[in-house]
């Protein structure tokens, strides 16, 4: 079936609720909040192949390597395995002493009660009750008024719960409530849910509840569920005696910015999930809520440092991959392929370097890669949208090669033209191997075999220089007179091997250090009338280098030549 022309004919526009001196627009994250990972329940629950017991054991540890201090480790009335899974974790002491796991039940009394047996003997316990409170769910689904809700549901159970607490006293237990399908409620019956909650509970500001206000299914724009929290929080009977926490999915693929949003309007607590796994499109991304506090100079009291091995560990449990776009831990997402953004890229780290700055400040990378573990390898990487920044990045801090300006762009067109070929992404291996076979491995015509040099102060050109090269294949010898090593050389060149060269840039540099550095240079000349090129010339010895170079700039001029009159030479 087509998707409709008028969609209002069946889909009603959400209709927030009157809410007119909101504050948390002119609010910011400044702080943490408390973390609970929901990726052994929420997160396992919505997995095509449900996690075995091995995957479990990595994933629980992942989240306390993390930092994570409340983990929601399954639903054990719904499960065996779940069960079993909250049993193995108390019998063999698998819990660290500042860790709270947390158990999710329905306000029913069976499943309540089976709850409590699976958590027999936890140091810490918290017990997570839910019932559903939308007007949907009451009428069509229970067919119960808001009363009877509140009389035969929220009652009971919390009575319930509160009296299986003190059948275990060894544990030390917290309790949280879920207004299922919170967003979708009646804002004053969501008051009246939980200020009855607190009051059966018997809340206290030292004994505080946690109440959880879920998105359960994202139905709005993100200032909707922010109006929701601090509506709530403004207005519950008794605020001190609760903690706000969010459980936001993401339907609407806007559950990062939601709980963003409800952190600002006053919650205190996010469940989510490690890159967002859960039901439908997944619940929040811990990672990238935590790194977008991090980018902001907050740190989230979680450790992502090594996010490759963080990816890993959540692809083998869940066996799913994250995307190469996620935010933060896909494999492209500190990449920049774009000429434009490369260059500014290359530009903005020298400036760093040449500043000495600490505060990051770059174009495209909203964080250092190197904080979570990876490397500047990959920020740029080449493909045909690619131009001289990212191309000369790539020599330069994988092979050392520091491209002069000019250069640069004529080198990008070399590139460009094996890319227009091939239309596939190059490594900088593949780079260098292009920028070997264009400038320094050419043989045709003129190769460097040796050459001497004598100086005589006395004279104006004071140098001579004696070089053998050879021509196709064919040694010559030639001298020249200059006042330098270049311009003899130069000399050499165009009286006995009738090759006339004016250079007009000169540039060099070192690769490696000690005895291991070798010296590349650089030169920008014209043979003869032909245009201006670029000749590369690496040595040990730096003049040795030059002239190489300029023979480097000879052969590419006669290889535009023969290719302008359709011949074909060797190398």
């Amino acid at each position: 079936m087509p998707m409709l022309k008028n969609p209002s004919a069946k889909y009603a526009a959400y209709k927030p609720f009157a809410f007119t001196d909101r504050t948390w627009p002119n609010k910011t994250i400044t702080k943490p909040p408390i973390w609970l990972a929901t990726d052994l329940r929420d997160g396992n629950q919505s997995l095509i192949e449900p996690m075995d017991v091995e995957r479990k054991k990595k994933m629980f540890a992942l989240n306390v390597r993390v930092g994570i201090k409340e983990i929601e480790v399954g639903f054990p009335s719904a499960s065996q395995t779940d069960f079993d899974f909250v049993r193995f974790l108390i019998e063999k002491n698998q819990i660290p002493d500042d860790v709270w796991i947390q158990v999710l039940s329905p306000a029913r009394e069976a499943f309540v009660e089976r709850t409590f047996e699976s958590l027999k003997g936890a140091k810490r316990a918290i017990f997570h009750l839910y019932h559903a409170t939308a007007p949907i769910m009451r009428d069509v689904v229970f067919g119960l008024s808001r009363q009877e809700v509140i009389d035969q549901m929220t009652i009971p159970h919390v009575r319930q719960v509160k009296a299986l607490m003190k059948k275990y006293p060894e544990t030390e237990w917290r309790f949280e409530f879920s207004p299922e399908m919170f967003s979708n409620t009646e804002m004053d019956f969501v008051k009246r849910v939980v200020d009855t909650v607190v009051e059966e509970y018997g809340a206290t500001p030292e004994r505080k509840v946690i109440i959880n206000l879920p998105t359960t299914v994202e139905n709005t724009t993100p200032n909707c569920y922010a109006d929701q929290i601090e509506w709530i929080g403004r207005n519950v009977a008794r605020r001190d005696c609760i903690l706000i926490s969010l459980h936001p999915h993401n339907d609407r693929g806007t559950g990062t910015a939601a709980a963003e949003l409800a952190l600002m309007a006053g919650a205190d607590r996010v469940e989510g999930c490690i890159f967002g796994n859960g039901e439908r499109t997944g619940n929040v991304d811990l990672v990238n809520l935590a790194l977008n506090m991090y980018s902001q100079g907050v740190h989230p009291n979680l450790d992502f440092s090594d996010i490759d091995e963080i990816k890993k560990t959540v692809e083998y449990c869940n066996q799913l991959p994250v995307h190469p776009r996620h935010p933060y831990a896909g494999d492209l997402v500190y990449t920049s392929f774009s000429g434009s953004h490369q260059d500014a890229i290359k530009k903005a780290f020298a400036a760093r370097e040449t500043n000495n700055t600490q505060i990051w400040n770059m174009p495209y990378l909203p964080i250092d890669p190197m904080d979570v573990g990876r490397s500047y390898e990959a920020i740029i990487r080449v493909n045909s949208q690619s131009g001289k920044g990212g191309i000369s990045y790539l020599l330069q801090s994988e092979y050392g090669v520091d491209l002069p300006r000019r250069m640069q762009i004529e080198f990008s067109q070399v590139v460009q033209q094996v890319m227009d070929t091939t239309g596939k992404e190059m490594s900088a291996d593949d780079i260098w191997n292009v920028f070997d076979s264009e400038y320094l491995s050419r043989g045709i015509p003129y190769k460097y075999i040796a050459h001497k040099l004598a100086e005589d102060s006395s004279k104006p050109e004071a140098v001579e220089v004696y070089t053998d090269v050879s021509i196709y294949g064919a040694k010559h010898s030639a001298k020249g007179i200059g006042n330098g090593p270049i311009d003899a050389f130069v000399a050499a060149i165009a009286a006995e091997l009738h090759a006339p060269v004016k250079v007009m840039d000169y540039h060099e540099h070192s690769i490696g250090q000690g005895a291991n550095a070798t010296a590349i240079t650089y030169i920008e000349m014209r043979v003869g009338d032909g245009p201006t090129l670029h000749g590369v010339g690496m040595d040990s010895n730096i003049v040795t280098a030059s002239f190489k170079a300029i023979l480097s700039g000879l052969n590419r001029d006669a290889a535009r030549v023969n290719a302008k009159e359709g011949v074909v030479v060797g190398k």
